[in-house]
Parts: structure tokens; sequence; C-alpha cells
């Protein structure tokens, strides 16, 4: 397990483009994540978030709810269509009056991939060796089980829709 760097990857049967559209679409990626962004991904553009519950599955909605309506920030690093889309944030940045905005982001990439049954979805997060010791564990901790949880969801979305 290496500290810096967090990676799922997740066979979707469905084609590219429709995989493409779940993750590169603000308003489709916010359905099956659970955040409300302020405008559509574009290289080089700030973003502002706020959490809002999933609307694919309840059980995970109900663990966000309690952070509903905190925003986050994301700059939008890469977008490559039907290849790549990245972007930095603050992880697990959630705790009320913390100013993260002098920490340094992480670095979110998500990378399809041509698979026998679909697409490979690979979703990597690194860059936690730069994070303030003070919060670094937890945030790492937090966005490991955390991905594993969007990995399930960006897959009940691409079933349902």
């Amino acid at each position: 397990m290496d500290p810096n760097r967090i990676e799922k990857q997740i066979l979707l049967p469905a084609p590219r483009e429709r995989v493409w559209r779940a993750i590169s679409d603000s308003r489709e990626f916010g359905s099956w994540f659970g955040v409300a962004f302020d405008g559509p991904f574009v290289t080089g553009q700030q973003l502002t978030g706020k959490i809002v519950p999933t609307s694919v599955d309840p059980e995970i909605a109900s663990l966000q709810k309690p952070y509903e309506g905190t925003a986050f920030t994301c700059v939008v690093e890469t977008i490559e269509p039907m290849q790549r889309l990245s972007f930095r944030w603050h992880p697990f940045a959630v705790e009320t009056g913390v100013d993260y905005s002098k920490e340094p982001m992480t670095l979110v990439q998500f990378d399809l991939e041509e698979a026998t049954g679909g697409i490979l979805l690979t979703i990597t997060e690194s860059g936690f060796d730069q994070i303030p010791d003070a919060r670094r564990a937890k945030a790492y901790s937090s966005n490991e089980g955390g991905w594993s949880k969007q990995a399930e969801l960006i897959q009940k979305y691409i079933a349902k829709n």
C-alpha cells in the first residue's frame, strides 16, 4: 500500500462514450458522486461544488447526508476526451470553519481503457505526502474508503442510465 496514492479500478459494461459522459459532464458526475457543481468541467477552471446526497444509492446517500451543503473547490487539470479527466482538490476538507485554501491539493484522475466486457475505469488520487501531517492519515483513510464507494456509485449510475 502506497500512503501517497489511492487507486481503484472497476469494469463498467458500457460503451466508452457512456462512461466518458458520466465522468466528464459535471451534472452527470454530480448525480452519482453526490455533488452539485457551479459549472461545467473546463481545463484550467476552478469549480465550486456543494455536497448533496447521491441520487444512486440510498445507503451511501445517508452517509453523505451529514456533509450536505459543505462546499469545496476543485481545479480541472486535464480533459483528454474519451481517455482522462483529472482535477485537483483538498482531500476530506469537510471540517467547518477550517480554511483549506493554503494547503496543497491532491490530484484525482479518471482513466478509461478498453477491456473485455466494457471499459476499465481507473480512479487514482495522489499527493497525500504534501498534506499537513495533522490531516494526512485521516484524509487518506477517508478517501480510500470513499473511492471504493464512488466506484460502486458510478457502476450503479451507468447501469440505471
